[in-house]
């Protein structure tokens, strides 16, 4: 994954847990999204879902949510990128 992708994939995600009235001082790339972290409940994981689908044209399964809670920052902006990737693979 190049750092301009990492880097506009984070960007956004911190935009919108700004916008999804979430702090965002304390999270890193190691802080889960989850109870744990950044303490999203699924319906805020779904939304962030939704708005991450919407941005960067991939799609993440309804039975994905609990397994989205237990990610850290850095593996969600892995999951974008590695559908992302593999979505434009498959639309060429």
């Amino acid at each position: 994954m190049s750092d301009e992708t990492y880097g506009e994939i984070k960007q956004f995600l911190m935009d919108s847990l700004t916008e999804m009235n979430y702090s965002t001082d304390d999270i890193d790339d190691d802080t889960a999204l989850g109870p744990a972290g950044a303490d999203l409940e699924s319906l805020s994981l779904a939304e962030l879902a939704v708005r991450v689908e919407d941005r960067f044209g991939v799609r993440f399964d309804d039975d994905e949510a609990e397994k989205l809670a237990g990610m850290t920052v850095g593996e969600f902006i892995g999951a974008v990128s590695e559908r992302r990737a593999a979505a434009a693979t498959a639309g060429s």
